[in-house]
């Protein structure tokens, strides 16, 4: 199942994903060297990628949001989805709350700023395991045909493109079983929705 919104030939979500990950777990390892350290300095940046990492986070979730939505109901990825979704604005909220607890002092958090961070991130490892369970065991945002050899995002070409029908599903170059290409439809279980 393709997503559907691409930038350049790929899926926005994924692409935005990284930003926040990246800065709220920053944050968080900021703040654990703060309390090894008693260095200020590390809570005033972890303050400011905190608000830069909910923003981002922000961002991505429009975009899983309108990718959610192109899942087929009924399906065990729709509701891993909204999981992976519900879970996530559980990690911006815990995050939210740490920003709004460390406002009127980032050099000297509280603590409940400091394990509201931890626990968003714990979450957040678990909600990113349900991502790439969508992706990596669903196909969620995989385009239809994807291989080893597919072409370029860039060109106007499929990406099942270059399959030889005559390999039994292998690519020209890539000597072992495609197992991405899928000549049936993605989803294989029983279609719940009415015409």
């Amino acid at each position: 199942m393709e997503s559907r919104v691409k930038f350049a030939g790929h899926p926005v979500h994924p692409m935005l994903i990284v930003f926040p990950l990246g800065l709220l777990t920053t944050a968080v390892i900021f703040d654990i060297i703060y309390l090894v350290s008693g260095n200020p300095q590390w809570t005033v940046v972890a303050y400011y990628m905190i608000g830069a990492g909910v923003i981002g986070g922000l961002a991505a979730a429009v975009f899983g949001w309108l990718d959610w939505f192109a899942i087929p109901g009924g399906t065990r990825a729709k509701r891993i989805g909204l999981w992976h979704g519900a879970g996530n604005v559980a990690v911006l909220a815990l995050f939210i709350l740490s920003w709004i607890l460390r406002r009127e002092s980032p050099m000297e958090p509280p603590t409940g700023a400091i394990v509201a961070g931890l626990l968003g991130l714990v979450l957040a490892l678990a909600t990113s395991w349900l991502g790439g369970e969508l992706v990596d065991r669903m196909g969620v945002g995989v385009d239809e045909g994807a291989h080893l050899d597919s072409p370029s995002s860039l060109s106007e070409l499929p990406a099942g493109a270059g399959l030889s029908g005559a390999s039994g599903g292998r690519s020209a170059r890539y000597p072992g079983v495609e197992r991405r290409a899928m000549s049936t439809s993605g989803y294989a279980g029983v279609e719940r929705r009415t015409s």
